[in-house]
Parts: C-alpha cells; sequence; structure tokens
C-alpha cells in the first residue's frame, strides 16, 4: 500500500509531538536528512539522475581514462565485479584498454539498471553528473517545503546535514543547484556510504562524532525503516518521511511524517 497525494496527512506520535515542540523542542540540536524520497522525489534520481550517468558513462570513461581518479574507479568496479559476475553481471574483458572501458561501462549500466549502492559506482555517477549540473543540463528536484523548512530550521539555530548513498559530490550538487535555489549554506556536513552502510547504527555514531553532538541530539529523516532502526539504535531520534507513492508499513516503529512542515514549526521556537 502506498499513501497518495490526496491521503491524510500522518503525523508524530504524541511523545515525539513533545519532542519536537514546545519545551522539549531545544532537545534535538541538528537534523539528518535521507535524500531520495525525503527532500528529493524518488522519481528525479530514478527517472533523471540515473539514466543521464547511464547513457554518458562509456562516453566519460574515455574522455578521463588517464585520470588517476577515474583509474582507481575502474579498479574498483573491476573487483566489484569479480563477485557480481555470478549474479548475471555482464562479462568483462580488458586483452585491449578499449575491451577494459567497454566492460567498465556495460557493467556500470548493469548496476545502475539495479540501483546498486557501491561506493565506485556513486563516485563514477557523482562525477558524471557534476558536469550536466554545471552545464544546466540537470537541475536537482527538491520538494516545495525543502526550502522554507531549512530557512525555518537555521533560524531556530539547528544544523542540517545529509546522508544518502548518493556520493557527497552528487549531494552537494543536487543542493547547489536545485529547483529552490542555492541551498547549500543552509547544510552544515554531507556524508556518504564512504562512512558506512545506512543500514547500520554504527555508521549513525560515526555521523555524530564528526557533528561533535551526541547521537539523541539529533533526528534523523528517511523513507526507509531499515535506516531509520539504524540509526535509533545508535540512539538517535528519526522519524519515517512518507511522501507521496511512499509504502506504507504494516507496523511502523518510528512516527511518521508527509511533509517538512511537521518538523519544528515556527511556534516550536528552539
Amino acid at each position: 500500500m502506498t499513501r497518495s497525494a490526496s491521503a491524510p496527512p500522518t503525523s508524530l506520535p504524541a511523545s515525539d509531538e513533545a519532542l519536537l515542540a514546545g519545551a522539549a523542542a531545544p532537545a534535538i540540536r541538528a537534523l539528518l536528512l535521507d535524500i531520495e524520497g525525503t527532500t528529493t522525489p524518488v522519481d528525479f534520481v530514478l527517472k533523471t539522475l540515473f539514466p543521464f550517468a547511464a547513457a554518458r558513462v562509456e562516453q566519460f570513461l574515455r574522455e578521463h581514462s588517464e585520470s588517476p581518479e577515474t583509474k582507481e574507479i575502474i579498479a574498483d568496479l573491476r573487483q566489484t565485479w569479480s563477485g557480481a559476475a555470478a549474479a548475471g553481471a555482464p562479462v568483462w574483458m580488458e586483452t585491449t584498454p578499449d575491451e577494459k572501458l567497454s566492460s567498465a561501462a556495460a557493467y556500470v549500466r548493469w548496476l545502475i539498471a539495479r540501483d546498486s549502492k557501491i561506493s565506485p559506482l556513486k563516485a563514477l555517477q557523482g562525477k558524471i553528473w557534476e558536469a550536466g549540473f554545471r552545464e544546466g543540463q540537470l537541475q536537482g528536484e527538491v520538494y516545495p517545503d525543502v526550502g522554507p523548512a531549512f530557512a525555518r530550521w537555521r533560524a531556530q539555530g539547528r544544523r542540517i546535514a545529509i546522508f544518502s548513498s548518493g556520493s557527497v559530490l552528487a549531494q552537494r550538487l543536487l543542493f547547489a543547484h536545485s529547483t529552490a535555489g542555492d541551498l547549500s549554506a543552509s547544510l552544515d556536513a554531507y556524508f556518504d556510504t564512504t562512512t558506512g552502510p545506512k543500514r547500520e547504527a554504527a555508521s549513525y555514531q560515526k555521523i555524530a562524532t564528526a557533528l561533535a553532538l551526541e547521537p539523541r541530539e539529533i533526528l534523523f529523516v528517511s523513507d526507509v525503516a531499515a535506516e531509520l532502526d539504524a540509526a535509533a539504535a545508535a540512539r538517535m531520534h528519526t522519524a519515517l518521511s512518507l511522501r507521496p507513492g511512499t509504502p506504507l508499513p504494516e507496523r511502523p516503529a518510528h512516527g511518521a511524517i508527509d511533509s517538512f512542515e511537521q518538523l519544528f514549526p515556527p511556534a516550536a521556537g528552539r
């Protein structure tokens, strides 16, 4: 079951309502946000960013084949391919440099089609998207409530950070070239899977340390329950993002919101 745009809004349980408003509001000093399904429609990633990278990956690899960074990415991809071959990954041939580049590109397209989260893929996608953003071919889509919420939370003295499977470069590009304008000044930090998997509590503990905050001072917002479970295990507060089209969990273990307007509204203050 998914929630449609016309469905009634959901809200946090009473215990969390108390946390996010009134006298308890200062308990949260930072918000840690997922991107897909939280700040940005999933369709933008799946139907715009992924096809953009898939269509340009081979050209990018050939144009940057002598770059040490590109060589490292290709080597990392080749290493992950060894474990993916049994799952149906395309054959990797490298008798010649041309074969190697073609094989790497084909493997990348295979990974993109499966929404793989491996770090070398995310690093490569970020580099391909960089040109698109800087040349005006791409614009980062964010929900209409994102810009006002960022401004409100900053005015309340709260910090904002991002934790996404997309590379830090891709995150920076999306928010610097967003449909709400340049939002980068509102963001204090960016974290990707080089920090750790999004479904492991240790990753959230590392993020809290990097932000110089206690986990209990951070609210993590995501549309993926398993990520929220990991954040909660690290003692962060959590909120499930139920944007239109997001599947409704059968047994929700986290308070849910369908708009950033529900998080620290103006009356909540600091």
